[in-house]
């Protein structure tokens, strides 16, 4: 044997030698192993037999796959703030490498819209979204676990009730005066929609468990952690403030004006969305004023965040 092939052997009984295995015994299994395919490294046919239609109408195919997609990027966002936000003192280059990284994927999810913005007739829309009802994107767990990951709680609760939560406040509490709460209740009664109860039955306790992980070492705790020269490089900055705005306003309009031309240009149906929530207020910036970094805005781009849009 070559000295590179003793020295792998060598390396490999280390390996096993510490979890008191065999080297010779995992030498054997690979006589039989089968050489991996990229198919079955991919998951490849388990991946491409996940999209059920329940109509005949070929663009449900489009939706499906659309949102199948944003649900693996979304999970790419949250394998990145997992890796930052775990490090427990990240250095600077690291914070910028693995926020960079969540930006970009979140670009290519701003940028996609037109994948389903114009890759679906409007009439075939709008006859299979009334067999999705009430199911909602506005049921996206992941999606609220990236909130949850990226900023302090209190910049996530509804801006009408953040005089009285703090850090002290219970979980459950803050949960139940979110942002997005509002969509899901009636606003006459206050009674939560089928839409948010079977959310919360699902998802609740997760996303307890999410906040309460995250509440110390968020995306924005661990930017308060780098030194403080850094904090106010104007190119990390630069690179929060696109994140923040990516996210909350870029994103989130490019969702509303894609509801907009299906929902209510069509002139089909009553403009109501799939889950019954109140779609125009709930999506737009300006009355969501849910913002990730406030500390690294202006006073005036705070008071009209979203107007422009």
């Amino acid at each position: 044997m070559s000295s590179e092939t003793d020295h792998l052997i060598s390396e490999l009984e280390k390996k096993f030698d510490k979890i008191n295995q065999k080297t010779e015994t995992h030498l054997e299994g690979l006589l039989w192993s089968k050489p991996i395919t990229y198919w079955d490294y991919i998951q490849t046919d388990a991946l491409l037999n996940l999209q059920t239609q329940r109509t005949i109408l070929p663009d449900e195919m489009v939706f499906i796959m659309y949102h199948q997609v944003n649900e693996l990027l979304f999970k790419m966002i949250l394998w990145e703030i997992q890796q930052l936000c775990h490090t427990e003192k990240p250095e600077t280059a690291f914070f910028t490498t693995k926020l960079d990284r969540i930006s970009r994927y979140f670009d290519m999810l701003t940028t996609s819209f037109d994948i389903m913005g114009d890759g679906m007739e409007v009439e075939q829309y709008m006859k299979f979204r009334n067999t999705l009802t009430p199911a909602s994107g506005f049921q996206s767990a992941q999606y609220r676990l990236i909130e949850f990951s990226s900023t302090d709680l209190i910049n996530l609760i509804d801006y009408r009730f953040r005089a009285t939560i703090d850090r002290n406040t219970p979980y459950e509490h803050a949960l139940e005066h979110l942002y997005w709460q509002a969509a899901g209740k009636d606003h006459a009664t206050g009674e939560k929609s089928f839409l948010i109860l079977e959310f919360e039955r699902k998802y609740k306790a997760q996303f307890l468990r999410h906040m309460e992980e995250y509440n110390t070492i968020n995306v924005w705790q661990k930017f308060k952690q780098l030194p403080e020269s850094d904090q106010k490089n104007p190119e990390l900055i630069k690179a929060m403030r696109h994140y923040d705005h990516t996210v909350n306003i870029t994103w989130v309009m490019g969702h509303l004006n894609a509801a907009r031309k299906y929902i209510e240009g069509s002139g089909v149906g009553t403009g109501e969305a799939t889950g019954g929530s109140d779609w125009k207020k709930y999506m737009h910036p300006k009355f969501q004023r849910r913002i990730f970094f406030p500390e690294l805005w202006t006073e005036d781009e705070l008071k009209n965040w979203g107007e422009n849009c």
